[in-house]
C-alpha cells in the first residue's frame, strides 16, 4: 500500500485526511499491524482505483480443529 500511496504523491497524513482516519492507522496498515475494516478497504480501493485484492493479500489461517 505504501507504494500506491507514494505513486499518488500522498504522505501518510494526506491519505489519512482523505479517508477520515488517523495517520497512525495508515502507518499500522502499511506495516501489517492492522487490517482495515471492509469499509476502509473499499475507500482505499476507490482512492487507488484498484481492486481490494490488488491492494491487500489475504492470508487464511489453517483450521486446526481446536477451539
Amino acid at each position: 500500500m505504501k507504494l500506491l500511496r507514494e505513486e499518488l504523491g500522498f504522505s501518510q497524513g494526506k491519505l489519512a485526511e482523505v479517508l477520515g482516519v488517523s495517520r497512525q492507522t495508515i502507518n499500522s496498515i502499511e506495516n501489517n499491524r492492522y487490517s482495515p475494516s471492509i469499509e476502509l478497504a473499499f475507500k482505499l480501493s476507490r482512492v487507488f482505483q484498484k481492486s481490494i485484492e490488488d491492494i491487500f493479500i489475504y492470508r487464511e489461517e489453517k483450521y486446526s480443529g481446536k477451539r
